[in-house]
């Protein structure tokens, strides 16, 4: 044993990333993806579930606004109301929680109960999404944070590669409540791997920087700023006009339920290769990657609202808007960690709390515009809203990190120093 090697190290290399430290960061992206599939499934569902509730698709479409408000509240508030309990038990009680708020979903006979259902779903939701980057990043070496967190985020993109379509199938071959139950199911399983997969993981120690007081002014940065203005213009805009994709595929496409599927999962794959895509690029020039996202998006929204009622076209632009959407997440999140090293576990909270607020706020105005002028109305308005955040991340302060600096180094310095120290002790604190 080399005799100037810190006692901490007593266990695996800490320049390396363990079999068992790259299972812990799977269990947490299964978790984002049950997480982002039970948040999104009403668009899969949209149809049935309106019928079976008996209200309109608009109404039924509402109810990710009800999961996107609370979750907005809950995810940056969680880091802040946590102190130093174990970020393992958190994420594992949080699955319980989303467990029951699909249960609830279930067995709604009416708009109250999945008012309600969707309430505590947002609950759990916030704590695991929140604090699902941060805890990747102390999960694993840190030359390997940017991948970790790339892979923990992918949950989202894989939500809709397998998620969103396979509840829509289910759906159609079980009815819509069997989706909800099987994501109940799903949610306990993982809330017991969550337990046994995950390292002990306390806050991260008082001297380490993301609790300096000399620091916390760089959490609202300039750049941080204007990465979550221009997320509130996208993500509105891109839900605005998701939310709503089922009925604009069999309106004005003719599409049958089995074939909106498909096209659903032509979006899930292109946006799962966009999330590793973009995790890479990102994780050198953040801005620039974000800001070509955007562009993509608006692109295929337009050609939407232009092409949608022919079958091909309509395909190519779904695959588009998978593309760019599908590295939205991650490589948003990266920006927010090099704008802010030092706070990655509050930066991230905060992020998804925007983002989610975000996904509220398009679910509604989507609602809005297409009940009173229709669906091609409101894809030329969120096309209209994309091109606002374009503008905001051009003409807004540059993201610029110190030289030679990139995610990995910024999430290091917030999350690598409580690294999984060892498998003797599963204690990830020096």
């Amino acid at each position: 044993m080399d005799s100037h090697a810190p006692v901490r190290n007593t266990g695996p290399d800490p320049a390396r990333t363990t079999p068992r430290q790259w299972a812990a960061v799977a269990v947490v992206a299964l978790s984002t993806f049950v997480v982002v599939t039970s948040e999104m499934l009403p668009v899969g569902v949209l149809t049935p579930m309106a019928e079976g509730l008996q209200i309109s698709a608009g109404t039924a479409g509402s109810s990710l606004t009800v999961t996107g408000l609370v979750t907005a509240v809950a995810a940056p508030a969680v880091p802040r109301l946590l102190g130093g309990v174990d970020r393992r038990l958190v994420l594992a009680v949080a699955m319980v929680v989303l467990a029951a708020g699909n249960a609830l979903s279930a067995v709604a006979h009416g708009f109250g109960l999945l008012v309600v259902s969707r309430v505590v779903l947002g609950l759990g939701m916030g704590a695991v999404w929140g604090l699902a980057a941060a805890v990747a990043t102390r999960l694993v070496a840190p030359r390997n944070v940017a991948l970790a967190v790339s892979v923990a985020v992918s949950g989202v993109a894989v939500a809709s590669v397998l998620g969103v379509p396979l509840g829509t199938l289910v759906s159609d071959a079980f009815g819509w409540r069997a989706a909800f139950t099987a994501l109940s199911v799903a949610a306990l399983l993982l809330a017991a791997a969550l337990a046994f997969a995950l390292p002990r993981l306390p806050r991260p120690a008082p001297s380490a920087p993301d609790s300096a007081p000399g620091r916390r002014t760089a959490l609202f940065s300039g750049p941080v700023t204007v990465g979550l203005v221009l997320v509130v213009f996208l993500v509105t805009a891109h839900f605005a006009a998701y939310t709503y994709v089922r009925p604009l595929l069999e309106e004005r496409t003719g599409m049958s339920g089995g074939a909106v599927a498909l096209v659903l999962l032509v979006y899930g794959v292109f946006g799962l290769a966009g999330n590793f895509a973009a995790g890479a690029l990102a994780a050198r020039r953040a801005r620039a990657t974000v800001l070509g996202l955007t562009v993509g998006i608006g692109v295929a929204i337009a050609l939407l609202a232009l092409f949608g009622a022919f079958a091909g076209p309509t395909g190519a632009s779904v695959a588009l808007w998978g593309l760019a959407y599908g590295g939205l997440s991650v490589a948003g999140q990266i920006w927010m960690t090099q704008a802010a090293p030092h706070h990655v576990e509050r930066v991230t909270g905060l992020y998804v709390g925007v983002f989610t607020a975000a996904i509220a706020l398009g679910a509604f105005f989507g609602g809005v515009v297409v009940e009173r002028a229709g669906m091609t109305s409101l894809l030329w308005s969120a096309t209209a809203l994309v091109a606002v955040a374009l503008a905001v991340g051009l003409l807004g302060p540059h993201l610029a990190p110190r030289p030679g600096r990139t995610v990995k180094a910024a999430a290091a310095t917030g999350g690598a120093r409580e690294n999984v120290a060892g498998a003797r002790t599963g204690d990830p604190t020096p």
